[in-house]
């Protein structure tokens, strides 16, 4: 029988106005997310960096890179989430190839 995951890479950029404590949630929100319904193999904050260009007029965001394996109905799922929650610039889920 095939296997039913795949590996997946996301990267997520945040609000910084939402101060310290609000990234801290951000990022501790959507590991958990990410571990509840998949398994996380790779986590790097890669912290607070100057935007190419702005978005929704923040000149700067924090990134949270999170590699993880779970089903293929997942990434859809985390990828509606991150939409309608406050603090999240922008967002990519992309499928990692093997190989």
């Amino acid at each position: 029988m095939a296997k039913n995951t795949a590996n997946y890479e996301t990267v997520a950029i945040f609000n910084v106005q939402a101060g310290e404590e609000g990234l801290a949630a951000l990022t501790e929100k959507f590991k958990a997310l990410i571990s509840a319904n998949g398994t996380i193999t790779n986590v790097e904050e890669w912290g607070k960096r100057r935007l190419a260009y702005p978005i929704q007029d923040e000149t700067e965001g924090h990134y949270l890179f999170v590699e993880f394996t779970s089903t293929p109905e997942f990434p859809a799922e985390l990828d509606r989430i991150y939409k309608i929650t406050d603090g999240v610039l922008r967002s990519l889920i992309v499928v990692k190839n093997e190989g």
